[in-house]
């Protein structure tokens, strides 16, 4: 949701100017109660765009990007940047690049022109700023690499304001200072990070955001306006090269999608965050038309096939964070309220169609939520027309509360939202109760030959026994025995199982050998449950027998309920 539909009206004054945003102050003042409503119209007080401008000699417009740029330098100064040389060169190639760019730009450029620098403070982007923050410390908080890789988030925040500055100042003679760098920083960081020998693309992933944001800009609803989301074309972008040179390896994206459902109700937390940004800009159509259709098509995959599309949830939950933060920038999205709700059920529709497609096609499926954004900030235009057609403007939203102030409609749609969510958290739609995180549920679906069952219970096991579990070790291998689940091979799992100390695995590595058709399967042992019992969550703190058996019966596992108070007892 980075930038906002607001106008940039002429400055006025020499040095100091307040501004009132017209899109924001006189929006409803010739509006009747007959007019028609073609979408959410900006209210808000004029203090949510404050502005100052100050002149500029070339000296000091020189020293503010340099500053940031060195900033930046001193990173290499850091021992973790430093022990790894690609990586060390990484930061030390993007300094050089803006330090280069500074000179060239003071001498050619600067040296006669008088620069503004137009200090703006934008509520759009604190707000959501504020929102994204809150998800990666949350986030961290469970998964400590986030707040390990906090500083180079840093360092690209850093990168970001000397280089827009610079892009700036080179096509034109002011720079708007603000919080607009946090938004899309914090966007591209909660789904894509680079590994360190490869870091350097970070920082070109940052750098086409900026560009693209700045050069590819058309005319739209009066004025000129940038085309795509400044953090999901260059996430796009990337996406794209990552899957062609099938190189997503060099990127943490498969973990970051994985570990964003470790804290415990991830889906409220995000549902309670976008809240403001609802609130103050409208987008509450766009999530929560993205979130149904997704949730629908879930439900009615289910009905038909016993099984969940996206095998462990309704919606993934960094498909539901995208929905809440990703997709739903107001200059980059429809105008109307119905373009809104068509563009949010697009987003739903083709995320469940990216998964099927990359899914069937081998790839890595984290990508889902990424490649469709700049193909759908291209159709708004095409979107609006459409909702405003004889065909379907009867059936704008906008008009059953077309009597009501913008503020009191987005309150409208929250209150619907907040009961849709609520709807679906009892009906297990979205939590951290989804019986598709857990094993019993797959082996039922296995022997009941649903579709593609077997292959992702296979799937669990082979990563149950990676992490530990004998038990999974030995089911494992019995499913390779048993179905074409592909793997290692049935008799490298029962020893890796034997090898864990579970002795079923170890009389079945014997029958193996011996040619034996029946095989050995037996309950998991109290030490496997803190492995097995996790679905799609973070690490079990709590190992004590009467917790782990407590829960193993609410997943439904057979002949452990009741068995953590006999254990207490005895």
């Amino acid at each position: 949701m980075e930038g906002g539909p607001f106008l940039d009206p002429p400055r006025r004054g020499n040095r100091i100017a307040m501004r009132i945003d017209p899109a924001m102050a006189v929006a409803t003042t010739t509006r009747t109660l007959s007019d028609p409503v073609i979408g959410p119209i900006p209210i808000a007080p004029a203090a949510s765009a404050s502005h100052s401008s100050f002149q500029l000699s070339p000296p000091v417009a020189c020293a503010l990007p340099l500053a940031f740029t060195l900033a930046l330098a001193a990173f290499l100064l850091l021992p973790q940047v430093r022990q790894q040389p690609r990586f060390m060169w990484s930061f030390a190639g993007a300094a050089a690049t803006l330090l280069i760019w500074n000179a060239a730009l003071s001498v050619t450029r600067l040296s006669r022109r008088t620069l503004t620098l137009e200090v703006v403070l934008r509520r759009q982007h604190y707000v959501q700023a504020c929102a994204q923050g809150s998800v990666l410390i949350y986030w961290g908080w469970h998964w400590p690499p986030v707040y390990e890789f906090a500083y180079l988030i840093a360092a690209q925040l850093l990168f970001a304001y000397a280089f827009d500055m610079l892009l700036s100042w080179s096509r034109r003679d002011s720079y708007t200072l603000g919080f607009g760098p946090f938004p899309v920083i914090f966007s591209i960081n909660l789904f894509l990070w680079f590994t360190q020998e490869w870091f350097f693309l970070q920082f070109l992933m940052v750098a086409v955001g900026f560009a693209a944001k700045e050069l590819l800009r058309w005319e739209k609803y009066g004025r000129r306006s940038h085309i795509f989301n400044p953090s999901s074309f260059p996430l796009a972008v990337f996406s794209i090269a990552l899957l062609v040179t099938g190189a997503s390896d060099i990127t943490w994206g498969r973990q970051i999608a994985t570990t964003q459902f470790y804290p415990p109700n991830m889906y409220l937390m995000l549902f309670l965050i976008g809240l403001p940004g609802q609130f103050f800009f409208g987008v509450t159509s766009m999530t929560m038309s993205a979130v149904v259709t997704t949730y629908l098509i879930g439900v009615a995959y289910h009905a038909l096939t016993g099984v969940y599309f996206f095998y462990d949830s309704y919606i993934p939950i960094a498909v539901f964070l995208g929905m809440h933060l990703l997709f739903t920038d107001p200059s980059t999205s429809p105008r109307t309220e119905l373009g809104r709700v068509i563009f949010g059920m697009l987003y739903g529709v083709s995320t469940v169609l990216l998964y099927e497609v990359l899914g069937r096609a081998g790839l890595p499926t984290f990508y889902d939520k990424l490649l469709q954004v700049p193909v759908l900030n291209l159709s708004i235009k095409v979107i609006d027309r459409a909702a405003q057609s004889d065909l379907l403007r009867r059936l704008d939203p906008a008009a059953i509360g077309g009597w009501l102030m913008p503020r009191q409609r987005h309150l409208a749609y929250m209150t619907v939202w907040l009961v849709i969510f609520s709807g679906m958290t009892v009906a297990s739609g979205v939590g951290d109760t989804h019986e598709g995180q857990w094993l019993p549920f797959w082996q039922r679906a296995c022997e009941s030959e649903r579709p593609d069952a077997c292959v992702y219970l296979a799937q669990r096991e082979a990563a149950f026994c990676d992490q530990g579990s004998g038990w999974a070790c030995n089911e494992y291998g019995l499913l390779q025995r048993e179905r074409d689940v592909g793997g290692p091979g049935a008799l490298a799992t029962l020893s890796r199982g034997c090898d864990l100390g579970f002795g079923a695995a170890c009389v079945n590595v014997d029958r193996v050998r011996q040619g034996a058709m029946r095989l050995v399967t037996t309950r998991p042992r109290l030490d496997d449950y803190p492995v097995i019992l996790r679905g799609s969550k973070g690490v079990i703190t709590d190992r004590s027998p009467a917790a782990l058996y407590a829960e193993a019966c609410r997943q439904g596992w057979p002949d452990t309920c009741g068995r953590g108070t006999a254990s207490a007892t005895r």
